[in-house]
This record gives structure tokens, C-alpha cells and sequence, in this order.
């Protein structure tokens, strides 16, 4: 029992890494591009819903992802292995302080209403280059996992026995 909730709990990261994975890349590849032709009567309708609803839902899956990070933590905590949750957790960390600190500035001043398009395109800028930032971190996150289960296939295909 305690092997099947170890790997349910691994699951739950995976799956969770990826939702982070999918929504940055998804922004990355299909919202920034249209920022430069967004004005203050387009940009909300593009932004602050899903924005707004993301905030919600990844505040959530990021406790859950500590959680979950902590766990794995303490079970791989005598092997080489435990370095993979360590910066996991390590890389949760930075993203949600990136997000509060420096990520949730702009979006309160996006859903507060910016009339004035130089404004707007100084806001997204900023916005987009912070986001960049944590698409990278994200890839980096679900990157680790990757690799976590690539050692672990390769290290059983080596010994079969296990």
C-alpha cells in the first residue's frame, strides 16, 4: 500500500508539473504573439479571464505540488534521488515569489482597466519577459521529472531483478 500512494503522489507531481508545462508553453506560443496587437479595448477579454481563473486554480496545485515535492523528499531522502524534489521544491519556490512578488503587480494593474496604449504595451512587456522567465523554470521543473523517470527505467532495465 505504501508503494501504490508513493507512486500515486509521484503521479500527482508529474501530472501537475505538466499542467504548468502545457499553460506556459500554450501562452508562450499562442497569447504572446498577439500582445503587440492588442489595445485598451482588446486586451482585457484576452488576459484578466484567464488570467484571473489560472490564479485561482494554480494556487491550489502549488501547495499540492509542495505537498507532494515534500513527499518525495522524505522517501527518497538516503539516495541520490531526493535532489530531484529537492529542486523541484526549490524551483515552486522561486516561481510562486516571481508571481507574487514581481507577476501579480501587473495582473491586478491589467484587471484594475489600463486606458493608455503606451501603458498597456510597457504592462505587457514586462508581463510577457516575467512570464518568459517562468515558462523556462516550469520546463526546467517538468524537465527534472522527465529525467527522474528516465534514470529509473534505465536503472531497470539494467537490473531486471528490481
Amino acid at each position: 500500500m505504501k508503494t501504490y500512494l508513493l507512486t500515486i503522489n509521484k503521479a500527482v507531481l508529474f501530472a501537475c508539473l505538466s499542467m504548468y508545462f502545457g499553460t506556459g508553453w500554450s501562452l508562450a506560443l499562442f497569447s504572446f504573439p498577439i500582445a503587440p496587437d492588442l489595445t485598451p479595448a482588446t486586451y482585457y477579454n484576452q488576459f484578466v479571464p484567464q488570467v484571473t481563473a489560472a490564479t485561482h486554480f494554480f494556487t491550489y496545485m502549488t501547495q499540492l505540488m509542495m505537498l507532494c515535492s515534500a513527499v518525495m523528499i522524505i522517501e527518497k531522502f538516503r539516495s541520490p534521488e531526493k535532489w530531484y524534489p529537492i529542486l523541484i521544491l526549490l524551483l515552486i519556490i522561486i516561481t510562486t515569489a516571481v508571481t507574487i512578488v514581481y507577476i501579480f503587480p501587473y495582473n491586478n494593474r491589467m484587471a484594475a482597466g489600463i486606458t493608455d496604449p503606451a501603458e498597456l504595451k510597457t504592462v505587457l512587456k514586462a508581463w510577457i519577459h516575467l512570464n518568459i522567465l517562468r515558462v523556462c523554470i516550469w520546463t526546467v521543473m517538468w524537465l527534472l521529472m522527465v529525467v527522474y523517470y528516465s534514470v529509473l527505467a534505465f536503472q531497470s532495465s539494467k537490473n531486471p531483478q528490481s
